[in-house]
């Protein structure tokens, strides 16, 4: 997956920069999104895989995506082609998406809690970590009976526990230190 990212990575900074200075990130970002989902399923990357030349195969899936694909889209997938990289859309997707929330100041949070959460509740959690991350939250919320109580909130590589199970766990952890 890090070779895929690696080779994505000058993919999706090339478009993204060409959207900013286009005022395009939006169209982009669902362009890049369709292309990635066709890129992925497994039909469509056989059926491409067994075309003879990249020119072929970007053609083919130019023309499965050409409601979708603009001009420029559609040339950034023959670029791909033609360097054999049409496997790692997936993975430009995914960046583009990742520099488009660091561009709008956007971050998404996982938040784990035994109950659901009342809207009430989410809109404090979000005005809270809003502030703590100076960012707009993106609540992705799930509930785990295993939590028993309070909250686990996942972003990144920042992880609060504030469950009940985790002050257990640390108390735990204490007393046999």
């Amino acid at each position: 997956m890090s070779e895929l990212t690696t080779i994505a990575r000058p993919y999706a900074k090339a478009a993204f920069e060409l959207a900013v200075e286009k005022g395009t990130i939006e169209s982009w970002n669902d362009m890049l999104f369709f292309a990635g989902q066709v890129a992925s399923n497994e039909q469509a990357s056989s059926v491409l895989a067994g075309m003879p030349t990249a020119k072929a195969q970007a053609e083919l899936f130019n023309k499965i995506c050409a409601e979708q694909l603009n001009e420029q889209g559609q040339n950034l997938v023959k670029v791909m082609a033609e360097n054999g990289r049409l496997i790692a859309l997936p993975a430009v997707a995914e960046l583009f998406a990742k520099f488009k929330a660091e561009y709008d100041k956007e971050i998404e949070v996982d938040v784990i809690s035994a109950t659901p959460l009342a809207a009430a509740q989410q809109d404090t959690l979000v005005a809270a970590l809003e502030k703590r991350f100076a960012r707009k939250v993106k609540l992705n919320c799930s509930e785990d009976a295993a939590v028993v109580g309070g909250l686990i909130i996942k972003s990144g590589d920042t992880v609060i526990d504030g469950s009940i199970r985790g002050k257990l766990n640390r108390l735990a952890t204490t007393l046999q230190s």
